[in-house]
């Protein structure tokens, strides 16, 4: 009996030890959530929702100012210049008068502000001007922390060129070997024509002045045998020579020159609400939205357009727009191919081609992204 008793025991306590060991362990305490996985575990329907616009946007400063402020140049006609009576005109300043005209529903909204090729990134950082239009390159450093600038979409494909005198006897840039070329200062310009010289080991002596005016003058005066800058304001400025038609572009381009709006960095919702208009500019010329028929297509059935003049999608509120800031751009300023050609078209005294800018549709690069 004893023994059976042990057995018994014996029998109890190997059970128990299989027991314990097959046991699962007491879970240890859970570890305190970080505040990112509170945040991501808390559920949707609790998350603040984005606003509209980010409260001290310099749209809001805009918008309670009653005016754009828009940096410009006011020495290149067709793009930048002003007459005697102080009235701005020109391609970029359009442009300027197409933020204004979708900010606070007035094309006329604007102080313009001549900005020259020294001072005019220090006026958006410094927070004088509101936006930059004025024939500037976008580049690395210029978008950069080290400047500051965040560029918008590119307005105006262009590309470094050089004028000379038709009867200098200089056909091409390897004939320049010895020359003194005028150029502004503080632009790439500069920089592009020593890059270029140098790449092609020829010696020059650059005659630099603080702006355009100043440079086109000395050239004229016979004090350089070429002028450098974009082409398209070679052309420009071609138009203000003593003789216009004894002076000739050649058909070398230096460079790559894209040039664009800018902002200042660090303020997302005043940007976008800047790089829309842009691209609405662009895509309603795609879209065959003009200053003549914009009524008419507001009753298009084509989505986009829908988008584009605020039929439907909300677009405008996400930028923290009127939802139709696209109508009063087109029926006040126009679309892109509009503003070109008034501009800088057939009828103007440049009768620039648009070449790279035309739209991507019709041989050019010119391209917005989707309204959606």
């Amino acid at each position: 009996m004893n023994k059976r008793l042990t057995m018994v025991g014996i029998s109890l306590l190997v059970i128990a030890i299989i027991y314990s060991a097959c046991a699962a362990p007491a879970p240890a305490p859970a570890a305190a959530p970080t505040p990112a996985e509170s945040a991501a575990a808390a559920p949707a329907a609790e998350q603040p929702a984005a606003p509209a616009a980010q409260a001290g946007s310099r749209l809001d400063l805009v918008k309670s100012r009653g005016k754009l402020i828009c940096g410009v140049n006011n020495q290149v006609p067709g793009f930048g210049n002003v007459d005697a009576s102080g009235n701005y005109s020109g391609f970029d300043v359009d442009f300027c008068k197409a933020v204004a005209a979708a900010v606070l529903g007035d094309a006329n909204a604007v102080e313009y502000r001549y900005a020259s090729g020294n001072d005019r990134f220090t006026l958006v950082s410094s927070g004088e001007v509101d936006v930059l239009f004025r024939n500037s390159t976008w580049t690395l450093t210029r978008d950069s922390a080290e400047v500051g600038m965040e560029f918008m979409p590119v307005n105006f494909y262009d590309g470094q060129g050089m004028m000379v005198r038709k009867d200098s006897g200089i056909t091409s840039l390897e004939d320049m070997d010895g020359a003194t070329i005028c150029v502004q200062s503080g632009t790439t310009t500069e920089l592009n024509l020593a890059d270029v010289f140098r790449a092609k080991g020829l010696d020059f002596t650059p005659v630099v002045f603080e702006d355009n005016d100043k440079t086109y003058s000395a050239y004229d005066e016979g004090r350089c045998d070429g002028f450098t800058t974009d082409k398209s304001g070679l052309v420009a400025t071609q138009t203000k020579l003593s003789n216009p038609n004894d002076h000739m572009i050649l058909e070398e381009t230096m460079s790559k020159e894209p040039l664009a709006g800018a902002v200042f960095q660090g303020d997302p919702v005043w940007a976008d609400a800047v790089r829309w208009v842009v691209n609405g500019l662009i895509q309603a010329e795609e879209s065959g939205v003009t200053s003549q028929n914009v009524s008419e297509m507001m009753g298009s059935a084509d989505p986009t357009v829908k988008r584009l003049l605020g039929v439907e999608g909300e677009m405008g509120a996400k930028l923290g727009l009127p939802n139709d800031f696209m109508v009063q751009v087109i029926t006040q300023v126009g679309n892109y191919g509009e503003i070109y050609d008034r501009n800088l078209g057939p009828n103007t005294p440049f009768n620039l081609p648009r070449g790279l800018n035309a739209l991507w549709t019709q041989g050019g690069i010119l391209y917005a992204p989707p309204f959606r």
